[in-house]
């Protein structure tokens, strides 16, 4: 059986992955309880996490240079799972507890660990990669959590530029917190 793969995702309503500028701070300000809680929820139980070079450089640099007590609990819990980070850029070995390097073609390398685990995969950010694992029909599930904000002027980073055209079928959907939208996808490609 082929393991499940999720994409996870922040963004906000006019689709910035980051806060890129400006005084947002962290979840452009926007997080509550009943976000933070679901976001433990989905990283407590037994998964894989696949990361690319980028989003693994931005976790082992904020593992080295903050207190660990400063974590939401969900950062805590991811930084704990086993870890594949696909990258043909980085050398070994990883400054990650449980991390396994691997390089070659991500979409191969995805391919391979879906129809070798024995988990769900996950991963969180990492969009270039999984951009390419969506074009290539390897994203079971896109996890899109929508903060209530417009960044046109100081967003970061825009998730789905230079990504391919999909359909998608909505899963599932719930609030957080009155104001935060999670909604979860099965991404086909167009056309």
């Amino acid at each position: 059986m082929t393991a499940i793969y999720t994409f996870d995702v922040f963004s906000t309503l006019d689709g910035f992955g980051t806060p890129g500028g400006g005084d947002w701070g962290g979840y452009w300000g926007k997080q509550g309880p009943e976000f933070l809680a679901a976001r433990t929820d989905a990283y407590g139980g037994e998964q894989r996490i696949v990361f690319g070079a980028n989003m693994y450089r931005t976790f082992a640099m904020l593992r080295s240079t903050l207190d660990p007590e400063a974590f939401d609990p969900w950062v805590s819990q991811l930084m704990k799972l086993p870890t594949f980070v696909v990258s043909n850029t980085l050398d070994g070995p990883l400054d990650w507890p449980d991390a396994t390097l691997v390089a070659g073609d991500a979409v191969e390398v995805v391919a391979r660990l879906k129809e070798e685990s024995d988990v769900p995969l996950r991963s969180h950010g990492s969009l270039s990669l999984n951009r390419a694992l969506m074009a290539a029909g390897l994203v079971d599930r896109v996890q899109v959590t929508v903060f209530p904000v417009i960044t046109g002027k100081t967003g970061g980073t825009p998730i789905w530029a230079g990504g391919a055209d999909f359909d998608l079928e909505l899963l599932e959907s719930r609030t957080f917190d009155n104001n935060t939208q999670e909604l979860v996808y099965h991404p086909t490609l167009h056309g």
